[in-house]
């Protein structure tokens, strides 16, 4: 740890971590300043700033919020060595992911962090989480986005919420944990600043007209022209590896086949969480995939997927432009895209 002390900016916008009970039950009330006063441990190796964005229940959340947050981001960003965005856990994935795309290849950490219980409890990782987050956002081998969670730091593209109560809530999905926190100590796993070459970019636009399809067994595929009605892009999760389930009516078959001629973007993705999805693999997939040309998530994170394609839509319609978009690496976002 160096011994000059990092300025650092930590962003509030409600979560369990800022909750205090009422009679409807938890709720979002504490102050970033209130928050920054449960850490003064911090005051050791930083000058911690902070400033409220929003107080919500991260249910709440919407991309005009992930824009206020990287506005916020930007407009201090030259007065600042790192940030800390102060978040609801049930959709952090989501805020994090978003945040890597609004902002690129930035050399100052940007930290998203929360809780599983308030911060103001007795027993809490609440105060933990947010030390370790102001820790890791002091530290000078940290950049671009990031979660800090019960002592583990996971790529903003790569992190998902897979416990609703225990500590351990969050996990890196297909890809290693960045770095660990142990007793305020930073270790990397993956210490690779110097590669970072490409100025520091911000985006101020999103397009949230993106919508998901889980498929179930005996769906049928009217549902995806009434989705295609209302949205741009639809995402639909299949099972395993992916695919599409065939009938006799070719209902699903032909509702893809109307979607694209309309000009939607369809990305197959997989329900199940680890290792991604390869629709090459099986006839009922592979058949379907090279008919209409579909684009395919493989080893991104559903939070990214959606993120991504909210980023992409904001900027371009154009097919070749979508997938060679979609297929380019952004913050440790997708390693794999089968023959792409």
């Amino acid at each position: 740890m160096n011994t000059e002390k990092k300025r650092i900016l930590m962003i509030a916008t409600g979560g369990t971590i800022a909750c205090k009970r009422s009679d409807g039950g938890l709720k979002p009330v504490l102050t970033s300043q209130e928050l920054l006063a449960f850490v003064p441990d911090a005051a050791n190796f930083c000058q911690a700033d902070a400033v409220q964005v929003l107080n919500i229940d991260s249910t709440n959340i919407r991309p005009e919020h992930w824009l206020m947050i990287a506005g916020a981001i930007q407009e201090h960003y030259d007065d600042y060595d790192g940030f800390v965005v102060c978040h609801g856990t049930d959709t952090m994935a989501y805020t994090a992911a978003a945040l890597s795309y609004l902002i690129q290849n930035s050399p100052k950490p940007i930290v998203i962090t929360g809780a599983q219980k308030p911060i103001d409890l007795e027993i809490t990782d609440a105060k933990t989480n947010l030390l370790d987050s102001l820790s890791f956002a002091s530290c000078s081998r940290a950049h671009g986005v990031n979660i800090v969670f019960d002592g583990k730091v996971i790529a903003g593209t790569r992190g998902k919420k897979e416990r609703t109560k225990s500590y351990n809530a969050f996990s890196s999905i297909n890809f290693p944990y960045i770095a660990t926190i142990q007793d305020g100590h930073v270790i990397f796993y993956l210490d690779d600043k110097e590669h970072l070459t490409a100025p520091v970019q911000f985006y101020r636009e999103l397009d949230d007209k993106v919508a998901l399809l889980k498929l179930i067994p005996s769906m049928d595929g009217g549902v995806l022209d009434y989705m295609a009605a209302h949205y741009d892009a639809i995402i639909i999760e299949s099972f395993g590896v992916g695919g599409i389930p065939e009938r006799e009516t070719g209902d699903f078959h032909d509702a893809i086949r109307r979607c694209v001629q309309a000009g939607k973007i369809i990305v197959m993705t997989t329900q199940v969480t680890n290792e991604g999805s390869n629709m090459s693999v099986y006839e009922i997939g592979k058949n379907i995939k090279q008919q209409f040309d579909l684009l395919e998530a493989y080893d991104m994170t559903l939070e990214a997927v959606v993120t991504k394609l909210m980023w992409i839509m904001a900027q371009t319609r154009e097919p070749q432009a979508v997938r060679e978009m979609l297929y380019r690496t952004v913050n440790r976002d997708i390693l794999f895209t089968g023959k792409e």
